[in-house]
């Protein structure tokens, strides 16, 4: 892993792929005009396999060809997520100070559509950390799309995972074409009312273009994490964090943040003995030459303000009084506090849903969560004295905007009139 100078972690305009944004276009129309006709074509072209049926009918059999101690997990992670996201309140509310009634009811979304990616290997991960927050927000209908294996259909682990977490049906569909199926509905797949999970680029192109028709939750992009370390951490922890990032993606993004060269030199030991043990060594050095490195800061306070400005979707604090610093930081996706509290377990089973604001978008934007998955309905029941004293008010500022037929009606159950009003 480099060396980086502080100017290389600003971030740099995002540059529309043109040639990809086309490509997904065409598939997005062809896929709304024939429906599953087009599916077959875009799998037999993309995954090399003649699928003519696009759900999976038995998601149970799946745990014939999962061992017993991979399904514990999954059963462990998928009860942390439930537990944490039922902490997160939903509930509506009802005011009678401001005269009448007003308030807000909080409703589940019918039918959301997840997408489940596994273009390079099937994670089980992220369709629980998005299937069971729609769950707890009392989604009545979740449906999963997820790319096909070479050997026919998606793996068995994504299979027991869709159980566990209770979806209703799965769809063995990936890429744009599954985007697309969700957002337009085709002969097998109904349409959704809105669309969560990451992808790469092709389903991140199809998720902007189809928004409007469908609701999305954000477009999570290659992932990516920053560490700040000082020499209190263990070198070969943070190594092990930032090779664990590295291999997800040659797009993703690992940043080691430190005030100490020594540290920061002790780490790249450890991540060159460390490299050629893992089995994606050629994805991970792909990933440290072109978007990780390593900066050295003048202290700990510089590094929290360049990550805070980098906006992270991932920030672990491994220093020697890591909650010292949390106050300080308003941009990021997860803060990771502490060597105990690192990134991989938030992957899995730390509890929070992994699917995170990426590139910078954590300055607007939060993780995957059950607010994601119901809608906001206000309630306005005012009583008669508050419309007497509040309409007169209502038609002066529609005036002030030309629209007298706003002005008009708010007047009509009021003994003013407009000539008065404007007075």
């Amino acid at each position: 892993m480099q060396f980086r100078d502080r100017d290389w972690l600003k971030r740099k305009p995002m540059i529309e792929d043109q040639a990809a944004l086309a490509r997904v276009t065409t598939i997005l129309a062809d896929v709304r005009a024939r429906g599953d006709a087009a599916l077959q074509e875009y799998t037999l072209q993309f995954d090399h396999l003649d699928i003519q049926e696009f759900r999976i009918p038995d998601l149970k059999a799946a745990y014939d060809h999962v061992p017993p101690n991979i399904v514990t997990a999954l059963r462990l992670a998928a009860e942390r997520v439930e537990a944490f996201h039922r902490k997160q309140p939903l509930t509506s509310w009802i005011t009678h100070d401001l005269g009448g009634t007003l308030g807000q009811v909080v409703t589940p979304i019918d039918r959301v559509g997840v997408y489940v990616p596994g273009g390079t290997a099937p994670l089980p991960s992220s369709l629980l950390h998005t299937v069971i927050p729609a769950r707890v927000a009392g989604v009545r209908e979740v449906i999963v799309a997820t790319p096909p294996h070479l050997g026919g259909g998606p793996s068995p682990i994504i299979l027991a995972a869709a159980d566990i977490a209770g979806v209703d049906a799965l769809y063995q569909v990936g890429g744009a074409q599954a985007i697309a199926a969700l957002a337009y509905g085709t002969q097998t797949i109904p349409r959704v009312d809105k669309i969560v999970g990451p992808g790469n680029l092709y389903v991140v192109l199809a998720k902007k273009l189809v928004f409007g028709s469908v609701g999305i939750e954000s477009l999570p992009g290659p992932t990516e994490t920053v560490v700040i370390a000082d020499e209190s951490a263990n070198p070969g922890w943070v190594a092990a964090d930032l090779l664990a990032q590295a291999e997800h993606d040659v797009l993703a993004s690992a940043v080691l943040l430190t005030p100490s060269r020594p540290f920061a030199e002790a780490v790249q030991v450890e991540i060159a003995r460390r490299i050629e043990q893992l089995s994606r060594a050629a994805i991970i050095t792909q990933t440290f030459e072109r978007g990780s490195g390593m900066v050295i800061t003048a202290n700990l306070a510089e590094a929290v303000a360049l990550a805070d400005e980098y906006a992270p979707e991932h920030l672990c604090l491994a220093v020697c009084d890591p909650w010292m610093w949390v106050p300080k930081i308003r941009h990021a996706g997860g803060i990771f506090i502490g060597e105990h509290s690192f990134e991989v377990l938030g992957d899995y089973v730390a509890g929070p849903s992994h699917v995170m604001p990426t590139s910078g978008s954590a300055r607007f934007s939060s993780p995957l969560n059950v607010w994601d998955f119901v809608r906001l309905t206000s309630l306005v029941a005012l009583d008669a004295d508050t419309t007497a004293q509040i309409a007169p008010q209502a038609a002066r500022i529609a005036q002030a905007e030309g629209l007298d037929g706003h002005a008009s009606a708010a007047l009509a159950r009021s003994k003013a009139d407009l000539e008065g009003i404007s007075s």
